[in-house]
C-alpha cells in the first residue's frame, strides 16, 4: 500500500501549491526590497541528528517560484545524518530562494521528524516478527507525505484512508449489530462491490471477542489496548486455532519504551499513531549568501 514518488507526483504538486499559496499567495513583500536580477546562494544544514525525507517537496518549492533554480543534494531520502551535516546546496534568484524557504524547509522538517521517529520504533522491535505501521492521525492535508515519510524511516504504511481498507471498530460493531453481522457484511462488500484484495480488518478489545473473530472467520485482528499477558494470550489462541494466515495488530498507547515488549509476545503487527501525531520538527537551518 506504500507510494512510490512517482505515485506521488500529483501530491507533491498539490501539497507544494496549497503551501505557496498559503504562504506566498499575491506576492512576498519582503523579497520586493531585494533587486529583481540578484542571484543567491544556500545551504541547508542539519542541527540534530536525524533521518531524511521529503526532497522532493522541499526542491519542488524551490523550482514551481524559479524554474531555473539548481539544487545539489549530498544525501539521500532514508540516509541519517548527524549535526552539521550540510544537506543540499540552492542556488537561484536571490528573491525566489528567500520566498521558498519557509515552506520548503516546513515540508523537510516535518516529513524528517516522521522518517527519525518512524526509524526508531523499527529499530526497538529489531530481531522480531513484528513490523511498525502507521495509523490516519496525521496532519490535515499532509497524509500522503506523512505515509511517505513513514516508509522511509522503514515502516510500513495502513490504509490511507477510510476508501482503501475496511477497519471495523468497536463503534461499527456496535452500530453493525455484533461481531458476526458486521464481518458478514465486510466479506459481502469485498465480493460484491470494493475490490477483490481490500483489506478487512477487525477490531477486538477481549479474548472472548478475538474467539469470535476468529470463528467468524477474520484474518487481521486488531487487539486494542491488551496488556502484554493478553497479548500473548492472543497470540497463543490464534495458534491453537490451526488457522493459517492470521495477523495480530497490537495497538493503543504504544511507545518507545513499550514497544519492544509488545513485539515480544508475538504479534506481526504494531500500529503507533505517535509516528505522524506526536512529532518535534527535525532541526534544520538554511544559510544564504549572494551569488
Amino acid at each position: 500500500m506504500s507510494d512510490t514518488l512517482h505515485d506521488l507526483e500529483a501530491v507533491i504538486t498539490e501539497d507544494v501549491t496549497r503551501a505557496l499559496s498559503e504562504d506566498v499567495k499575491s506576492g512576498d513583500l519582503t523579497a520586493l526590497l531585494i533587486p529583481a536580477t540578484a542571484r543567491g546562494h544556500a545551504r541547508v544544514i542539519a542541527r540534530e541528528h536525524g533521518v531524511i525525507a521529503g526532497r522532493e517537496w522541499f526542491e519542488r518549492c524551490f523550482t514551481e517560484l524559479d524554474p531555473d533554480c539548481e539544487l545539489f543534494w549530498h544525501i539521500e531520502d532514508g540516509k541519517t545524518v548527524a549535526a552539521g551535516v550540510q544537506l543540499c546546496e540552492i542556488t537561484g534568484s536571490a528573491r525566489s530562494l528567500l520566498s521558498a524557504e519557509r515552506s520548503a524547509l516546513n515540508f523537510l522538517q516535518m516529513m524528517s521528524a516522521v522518517a527519525t521517529r518512524t526509524a526508531a520504533f523499527v529499530e526497538a522491535v529489531a530481531g522480531t516478527q513484528a513490523r511498525i505501521f502507521d495509523t490516519r492521525k496525521t496532519l490535515p492535508g499532509l497524509r500522503r507525505a506523512q505515509k511517505y515519510a513513514v516508509t522511509v524511516g522503514g515502516g510500513q504504511n495502513h490504509r490511507i484512508g477510510l476508501y482503501d481498507g475496511i477497519l471495523i471498530k468497536e463503534n461499527h460493531i456496535v452500530a453493525a449489530g455484533g461481531i458476526r453481522p458486521a464481518l458478514e457484511a465486510a466479506f459481502a462488500l469485498v465480493q460484491h462491490q470494493a475490490p477483490r484484495n481490500t483489506m478487512i480488518e477487525i477490531e477486538v478489545e477481549t479474548l472472548q471477542q478475538l474467539h469470535e473473530a476468529l470463528d467468524c472467520g477474520a484474518q487481521l485482528i486488531l487487539i486494542d489496548n491488551m496488556s502484554p499477558d493478553q497479548m500473548r494470550d492472543a497470540v497463543k489462541i490464534v495458534a491453537a486455532s490451526g488457522k493459517p494466515g492470521i495477523e495480530l495488530e497490537a495497538s493503543g498507547g504504544v511507545n518507545l519504551q513499550s514497544v519492544r515488549g509488545i513485539a515480544d509476545t508475538g504479534v506481526q503487527r504494531i500500529s503507533v499513531g505517535s509516528l505522524t501525531k506526536d512529532i518535534k520538527a527535525l532541526d534544520l537551518s538554511m544559510r544564504f549568501t549572494m551569488h
